[in-house]
């Protein structure tokens, strides 16, 4: 039973439920736990605890030129096995430009009448006409970066994920990067549609900075989503037989990068046997020129049989937020190994003129991304281990560790084993190392 919430979960059903036992067992706990509520022994709990919070508060601060700073940088309570959750959560929000439309929508009263005010135990089998992911993903992002709060709680948020992706339904371990996914797609939907009649999209035709040129449409119209992740890459195709070319311009929110296998024994940075793959490396095997194998062949409307071909990918448009993914799991017959390779990346200037289908019709400042975010799995499986991410705010990285952040440094960000990058398109003109 969630304690707060009072909402009581099965195991076995692997949901939370209603229902009550013939004796109204949980119903007795519900009323004994509300009773503590409001008793002196709670009062006086709950004033130690905010003793504990702003004690811990005061300890958060740090030394910037000579003078004391506090860290106003919230944490997200882990609600079990929800870090692949708050990793994402925590690098989103600090992606300056996305998390700032977010917060400045309007909010949205979901709940009125007779059920307004009241507590809701939370159930799959309500219905999903009354939850709003970007209403609940707007809360979230406003309740970081107050420094009201060591941590925040994201169960409303969770409840509405539960509500909407029932891939992420329980309290199992999860991929991040699905995760990831799953959450772009699904506030792209909503913002397309609007809530409660409140067309949402329209802000974003509102917003200057967010002009039609930087939009990339992905099912339907372009909203916040595919006009700060969104671009193109172009899918070349040639008929090794007949010599028939056949080009195909896909949109991407993310890019997924193959570790090449020749990097695979490095584990560490300074480990000695092999060089070190790189980021420009995992970009190389992308866009690199590719026979298709047979199990892949190519249905050629020339010879208008399936034929041997090779493949190469280009950039037609890149985004304003370049989002990269590692491919870290793979699966073999029976299960899915992680490749715990070390990939060098750079914190600043990830140049992609040279990978763009037209290179010559970007300025060289278009073409420069600074990193922004870093999604690190520590262990050894996808459905184990543990999720944190590195982000910058404000010129200072920050580690996000479930409900603890801490002030880091950038040799630390270095040495990460990435799974998830998030670079930003560089606007202003600064001098610094290209990739």
């Amino acid at each position: 039973m969630d304690c707060s919430s009072y909402s009581t979960y099965c195991y076995r059903c692997d949901d939370f439920v209603v229902n009550d036992t013939k004796l109204g067992l949980v119903q007795k706990v519900r009323e004994h736990l509300q009773n503590l509520e409001n008793s002196a022994f709670t009062a006086d709990r709950h004033r130690k605890r905010k003793l504990l919070e702003n004690s811990s508060l005061n300890s958060k601060l740090l030394k910037v030129n000579g003078s004391t700073t506090a860290i106003c940088a919230t944490g997200l309570r882990n609600l079990g096995n929800t870090c692949f959750m708050n990793a994402i959560l925590q690098s989103l929000s600090n992606i300056e430009q996305f998390c700032c439309y977010f917060k400045e929508l309007p909010a949205v009263e979901l709940r009125n009448g007779k059920t307004a005010g009241r507590r809701t135990y939370h159930t799959r089998s309500q219905g999903e006409n009354n939850v709003s992911l970007v209403e609940e993903f707007r809360k979230t992002l406003c309740a970081l970066w107050q420094g009201s709060q060591t941590a925040f709680s994201p169960e409303s948020l969770f409840y509405v994920v539960w509500k909407i992706m029932p891939n992420f339904r329980g309290y199992q371990q999860q991929d991040a990067h699905e995760f990831m996914r799953y959450l772009l797609d699904h506030l792209h939907l909503e913002l397309q549609g609007g809530f409660n009649g409140i067309s949402r999209s329209s802000i974003l035709q509102e917003n200057s900075t967010l002009s039609a040129s930087n939009k990339c449409c992905i099912n339907g119209a372009s909203t916040v989503v595919t006009a700060i992740f969104g671009g193109i890459l172009q899918n070349e195709v040639n008929c090794l037989i007949c010599g028939t070319e056949s080009r195909k311009f896909d949109p991407f929110l993310d890019l997924s990068l193959d570790i090449p296998s020749q990097f695979r024994n490095k584990r560490s940075k300074n480990q000695e046997n092999g060089p070190t793959c790189s980021l420009r490396d995992c970009l190389r095997s992308f866009t690199d020129l590719e026979e298709l194998d047979e199990t892949e062949l190519y249905m050629c409307h020339k010879c208008k049989k399936k034929q041997k071909s090779t493949k190469k990918f280009w950039i037609q448009k890149l985004p304003k937020v370049l989002c990269l993914h590692l491919k870290r799991f793979h699966w073999t017959a029976y299960l899915r190994n992680k490749v715990d390779t070390y990939v060098e990346f750079p914190l600043r200037g990830l140049d992609m003129k040279c990978y763009l289908l037209e290179p010559e019709n970007s300025g060289p400042e278009n073409c420069l991304y600074d990193l922004a975010a870093v999604v690190v799995h520590h262990g050894s499986g996808v459905g184990s281990g543990h999720y944190t991410a590195y982000a910058t705010h404000e010129g200072r990285w920050f580690h996000f560790n479930d409900s603890t952040v801490t002030l880091t440094d950038e040799d630390t960000v270095l040495k990460a084993k990435a799974y998830i990058l998030f670079y930003v398109e560089r606007q202003a003109k600064a001098g610094s190392d290209k990739l």
